[in-house]
């Protein structure tokens, strides 16, 4: 099998203007290109963007001597609403804008000649989605050549049997009868050889003693090399079991993990939807750093560039299906195909992921209140039961808000397809309806308004008969249940599959000591575009409105912001996890007395920083965050207060700011230190500073590049706030921007603002050799360089 990729000379154009087509590189988000609209549709879900349809076009030819070849096109993912055409006949449509799909083009070529590919992208039909989708071929798109007898694509499966004598169980499709050889591979080095005669269907039962298992520690991989006539395909495997029961709790290899888990969206910050295969490595890269085992694909199936670094660094995944079933969330998105596509949606996506040892849950949505009707609690367990006809190795969990589910059957339903109809109407007024209301009032609220609802009896009634449709039961915003749910149903197993922040401890406590609850994802682990400001605390210096109108651009619900950094919510979340011993975050100082934004999705927006030039003698709050029996909080060696955490591992002290040192000491029971974090103050002068993410990358690669304001001791200085202007050499820009929920701008430019002192610049490289960022701004110039190999 040859496998070619796709990504080179396309052409694309908005689809009412042809004569404006410029060239683009794969993957590609046109939805970047489009005008934010103050009569947008799409409103705050997509943030006011005036979205459009796009076509992508692309020639290619294929020699004459590949005649009696099969050749087959992968498009990973487009969005949505995808048309293929080849030499202008159409081959092919496909809805669903999050799954991969093939085309067969075997039939449809003009051999030795030029052929055009064309792809229609529809994503006019506002409002689709309840978030930023991107627009277009997001994700890659492969050609595919195997001999007329070969093995189908996707059809190689590598099961676990046995893991304390590791045993594996290897099939694959075949096109016909023949030799089949498979090979175990440990790297480049062959352990296990075997042949045999296959029809249509080759199995075998490999033992592999001594052989080493996968797990989020030791992710251990092995090749699997299935050799039939002509055809060579290879999968990459992990010897690993998953148990979930609520005795035991999850377990991987026999050994229980919690789940430490955080959703996150599909997108990648300022380079828009596009799935770079290096975005998405870094993407998990930055929640494992931080702590996180696990990752939850909200609201739709994650890529494969996803799941192959979360193979590779141990991340467990669980895979969403959909955010809809057939009660529509928005006017046009995918509610009115569920029904009728659901066993072919998920039968793609077992396909895309079952060789993967990292995913270890399936989900089958997300907030649908449909699980409070007859119809959808047969459809759920419809679902979980085609999920086990494909794949018998994985539990099924579907994410249920509670409260929601009971106010749906009260009439008052967060999600209705009248109401849908309502938010296209509305979306000029700024109306909240459906889920955008209920988000605003739990902005006004507070976090304690779904979880206290969810208390409620009638809650119980409306989500248990579809509880008992699915294995694990997704309990979005419903800690407050845990202890009482045990005890009233203890054969169901819980998840926290929707949480918030100042959930982390209480749920940490409760989990050690329960095996039933098996873990906790919250929402958000990292910023994303979309469904803007629901997730922000976000003051007058940087949002001028707090209407989340035109301007407002991400969510700001995330512990990790839009590029990648952490903040203090995310050393509490850490903190309350056991993973570190002690953290501190600051109030802004500047801005400690005004107000913000309203949201219950955000903790706190504390800053890890002393860096408060100007402020002297303001009043502000700093937070220590340890599991400690009281802290001290020092600021320039005196003594400010002591203070005892209560049922959590935070504790907020009222100072007044002044430069130099704030110092947290956190000790024991018998007053032995545990530990200690200082802050320090930057110094007077101010530079522009670059820090490249790599000193070196691949030529397939990103450049990640941040921007900063800082001392001479690289110590950034919040406070500082002006525009960079760059210019890439080397490499093409592919984004620019900060963090700031409210960007007006877009990422598409030369010049960003910063946000708390900081921005970040993403460069793909031309090739080998090096990459260089030059930045100019008020303090100055300065250039970084990153070395590119092949």
């Amino acid at each position: 099998m040859k496998k070619i990729n796709f990504k080179e000379a396309w052409i694309c154009y908005r689809a009412d203007r042809k004569e404006h087509s410029f060239a683009v590189t794969l993957p590609h988000d046109a939805m970047l290109l489009d005008e934010r609209k103050e009569n947008s549709p799409g409103g705050v879900n997509n943030g006011w963007i005036d979205a459009h349809d796009y076509t992508y076009e692309k020639t290619f030819s294929v020699p004459e001597d590949e005649k009696g070849q099969k050749i087959i096109l992968e498009f990973e993912g487009v969005y949505h609403r995808a048309s293929i055409y080849l030499n202008d006949e159409k081959i092919c449509y496909h809805d669903y804008g999050y799954t991969g799909f093939y085309v067969d083009i075997t039939d449809k070529l003009l051999y030795g000649k030029e052929n055009l590919l064309r792809v229609e992208a529809k994503n006019s039909d506002q409002p689709n989605s309840r978030w930023y989708s991107g627009t277009g071929i997001y994700r890659p798109v492969w050609m595919y050549l195997l001999p007329k007898e070969h093995i189908l694509l996707e059809g190689i499966r590598v099961t676990t049997l046995d893991y304390k004598n590791p045993e594996i169980q290897v099939e694959a499709s075949l096109t016909g009868s023949g030799k089949v050889r498979a090979e175990i591979l440990d790297g480049d080095t062959v352990i296990y050889t075997e042949e045999m005669e296959a029809d249509q269907k080759f199995s075998a039962k490999i033992s592999l003693p001594g052989a080493k298992l996968w797990s989020p520690e030791a992710p251990n991989l092995y090749t699997c090399r299935i050799t039939y006539g002509e055809d060579v395909q290879e999968e990459t495997f992990g010897i690993r079991r998953v148990e979930c029961t609520p005795k035991k709790g999850f377990c991987i290899n026999g050994k229980r993990i919690i789940l430490r888990g955080a959703c996150i969206h599909h997108d990648n910050g300022i380079l828009g939807a596009c799935a770079y295969d290096f975005a998405e490595r870094r993407k998990v890269r930055i929640m494992l750093e931080n702590g996180y085992n696990a990752l939850r694909s909200a609201h739709n199936p994650c890529s494969k560039a996803m799941l192959k670094a979360c193979d590779e660094m141990g991340m467990l995944m669980m895979d969403e299906y959909v955010d809809v079933w057939y009660i529509h969330k928005t006017k046009y998105d995918y509610a009115l195909e569920v029904e009728k596509n659901y066993e072919a949606d998920l039968e793609m996506i077992v396909a895309k992921d079952y060789n993967h040892p990292s995913v270890v849950l399936y989900s089958t949505g997300n907030e649908v209140s449909e699980t409070a009707q007859k119809k959808g609690i047969a459809l759920c367990g419809k679902l979980t039961e085609r999920l086990h006809e494909l794949d018998a190795t994985r539990p099924v969990t579907c994410g249920i808000n509670i409260f929601f589910n009971f106010l749906s059957s009260m009439g008052f339903g967060v999600y209705s397809d009248k109401k849908a109809e309502q938010a296209v109407e509305d979306a000029v007024k700024k109306k909240a309806v459906g889920s955008e209301f209920l988000n605003s009032l739990a902005g006004l609220f507070g976090s304690g308004f779904m979880k206290f609802g969810a208390t409620l009896y009638p809650c119980d009634l409306k989500t248990k008969d579809s509880f008992a449709n699915m294995d694990v039961a997704g309990y979005n915003y419903g800690i407050r249940r845990y202890d009482h749910d045990v005890k009233k149903y203890p054969d169901r197993i819980i998840l926290g599959s929707e949480t918030f922040c100042s959930d982390a401890y209480l749920f940490w406590e409760k989990a050690k000591n329960t095996p039933a609850i098996i873990g906790d994802f919250v929402w958000a682990g990292m910023d994303y575009l979309g469904e803007v400001g629901i997730g922000s605390w976000e003051y007058e210096d940087y949002a001028p409105k707090f209407d989340n109108s035109v301007g407002w651009v991400s969510a700001g619900s995330g512990r990790i912001d839009l590029t990648g950094k952490p903040l203090a919510e995310m050393k509490y979340t850490q903190v309350a996890f056991e993973l570190e011993k002690i953290g501190i975050g600051v109030i802004p100082v500047n801005n400690a007395a005004k107000r913000h934004s309203p949201s219950a999705w955000k903790m706190t927006n504390a800053v890890e920083s002393w860096s408060w030039s100007g402020c002297d003698g303001m009043a502000t709050k700093v937070e220590v965050y340890a599991r400690a029996a009281y802290v001290r909080l020092y600021i320039n060696g005196e003594l400010i207060g002591t203070k005892k955490p209560a049922k959590d591992c935070r504790v907020i002290f009222d100072v007044k700011y002044r430069d130099g040192e704030v110092k947290a000491i956190a000790f024991d029971e018998n007053k032995h230190k545990i530990a200690d974090k200082i802050l320090k103050t930057a110094g007077k002068e101010t530079k522009l500073t670059l820090l490249s993410e790599q000193t070196t990358v691949k030529k397939d690669d990103l450049c990640y590049i941040r921007l900063r304001y800082t001392d001479k001791k690289g110590i950034v200085k919040p406070l500082e706030r002006g525009d960079i202007t760059v210019e890439a050499e080397g490499g093409t820009l592919l984004g620019l921007g900060s963090a700031c929920p409210y960007y007006p701008q877009g990422y598409l430019g030369h010049t960003a603002d910063t946000y708390y002192g900081e921005a970040l610049a993403v460069v793909r490289p031309d090739g080998a050799g090096k990459v260089v960022l030059k930045a100019d701004s008020k303090y100055g110039s300065c250039t970084a360089q990153v070395k590119v190999e092949e």
